[in-house]
């Protein structure tokens, strides 16, 4: 339920970031752009999200603990024993990708007011994306989806735990240590990776036309970027300091319910 709530509430933020992301406006252009549009069209969008917050902590924690069990007795033979977490979230970024790349396309085309007229409603995207091919309909930018997410994945469940160690053994309380760990998890992954968000956003919010291909559809973004880093990044600041914070609460909550349950 509080990921549902935080969902609805932080939603006007993610459409804000990514009208950002896919015109590189400045925040007040965004939400201008949204306060011309009115209140009824600013929660268009919400309900795959709010149906990914639900599934996708289960999936995520889940699925990497069993995939990481099943790891553990053979896997140790060719890979450190410490670098399986990373290994069983590989696996589960591609899972995650697998199962959630069509709420995210749907997600998008939702959030773009250029679809507005021709897609109004979610029942309309739906048939549009039955009538298209996989890759041009609910896979649009699965590798660079893929990508993110089992690099994100992996990075993530690689560090949070060693460093959550190393915060208790500087004697940092064990929900700060959580929380920070998940935090700095957050950071080391969301920075490098944010342009890969940026790409997808843009990729995933057309519908029809060509589908460009990973690389046609880079040139394409670096050259409305200006070839200029500062614009890639535009509405990144708000999009890590909100994964960050949100990764904190995420990991302190899960290790203390591991602990209660272990």
């Amino acid at each position: 339920m509080s990921s549902l709530t935080c969902t609805v509430i932080t939603f006007p933020v993610y459409k804000t970031v990514f009208r950002q992301q896919l015109h590189s406006t400045l925040i007040r252009e965004a939400v201008l752009q949204l306060y011309e549009e009115g209140l009824l069209k600013l929660y268009r969008g919400v309900v795959p999200p709010l149906l990914m917050k639900t599934l996708q902590g289960t999936i995520l924690f889940g699925f990497q603990n069993t995939l990481l069990q099943k790891l553990s007795p053979g896997a140790e033979s060719y890979f450190p024993r410490a670098m399986l977490p990373a290994l069983a979230g590989l696996g589960t970024g591609l899972v995650e990708c697998l199962f959630f790349t069509p709420f995210e396309r749907v997600q998008s085309i939702l959030q773009n007011s250029g679809n507005d007229r021709n897609l109004p409603t979610l029942s309309k995207i739906v048939g549009r994306m039955r009538s298209e091919t996989l890759a041009n309909g609910w896979y649009r930018a699965f590798l660079p989806t893929l990508t993110r997410n089992a690099l994100g994945s992996s990075l993530y469940f690689g560090l949070k735990d060693p460093l959550s160690r190393l915060l208790r053994e500087q004697d940092c309380p064990p929900v700060a240590s959580s929380f920070v760990s998940g935090m700095v998890s957050s950071f080391v992954i969301s920075l490098p990776l944010y342009p890969l968000s940026v790409l997808v956003a843009n990729m995933q919010a057309q519908v029809g036309g060509d589908n460009l291909g990973v690389r046609a559809s880079w040139h394409q973004l670096w050259q409305k970027r200006q070839r200029s880093l500062v614009l890639l990044y535009r509405g990144g600041s708000l999009v890590i300091l909100r994964s960050c914070i949100s990764w904190g609460i995420t990991t302190a909550i899960y290790d203390q319910l591991t602990k209660r349950s272990g």
